[in-house]
């Protein structure tokens, strides 16, 4: 692939390679945030959208990342591609999605999905696996005849680069590292040893 100098383009172009080679979702990412004290916190999701402004995915915003990322808005991402041998890393500040934007995503999910995110108080303490089929079957029946609407409590956080890391895997571990630094509205690249 020849080098360009737009991350996004860059990073756009090898999920796109990965959405041909990866057995399952190429788009899953680990997410790392951090709790109060500082610790912290990794865990996989799944990239919904990404474009010129950032990297976007959906939770529900009671979670651990969700409580964590809205206290100390800044987020690591961590794509790996074992089939083509690829990494990419990305730090930046994290901002939460419009309320069209996540309501238009919300609505795009299967009826099961939106009924998963009313049911469940993801990161709580769960009692027994039945209280949660409880609360999937008392929001299937409420929602049965009817469109479901978004809560409140579900919605995305977009995470804004300021430092992309490409790494693609070489033999002898002599792997090729390029990174982009945000550079007011441009980018600079600076290749690393490995």
């Amino acid at each position: 692939m020849a080098e360009t100098e737009d991350p996004i383009a860059r990073f756009s172009a090898w999920l796109a390679e990965a959405e041909q080679s990866e057995p399952n979702n190429p788009n899953a990412v680990a997410v790392a945030s951090s709790d109060a004290n500082g610790m912290p916190n990794v865990r996989m999701v799944l990239l919904k959208a990404v474009d010129a402004l950032g990297f976007v995915f959906y939770t529900n915003l009671g979670s651990a990342k969700g409580a964590e990322l809205q206290a100390n808005p800044q987020a690591a991402l961590c794509f790996h591609w074992k089939s083509l041998g690829r990494q990419v890393r990305v730090q930046g500040a994290v901002e939460e999605v419009s309320g069209a934007e996540a309501d238009a995503y919300f609505a795009s999910r299967a009826k099961d999905s939106q009924i998963g995110a009313w049911a469940s108080r993801q990161s709580q303490a769960l009692p027994d696996r039945f209280a949660l089929e409880k609360a999937v079957a008392r929001y299937g029946a409420k929602y049965a005849l009817s469109k479901v609407p978004r809560p409140e409590f579900w919605s995305g956080f977009r995470v804004l680069p300021q430092r992309l890391e490409f790494w693609q895997e070489r033999p002898f571990r002599l792997h090729e590292r390029l990174v982009f630094i945000r550079d007011g509205d441009a980018w600079r690249t600076e290749k690393l040893f490995p």
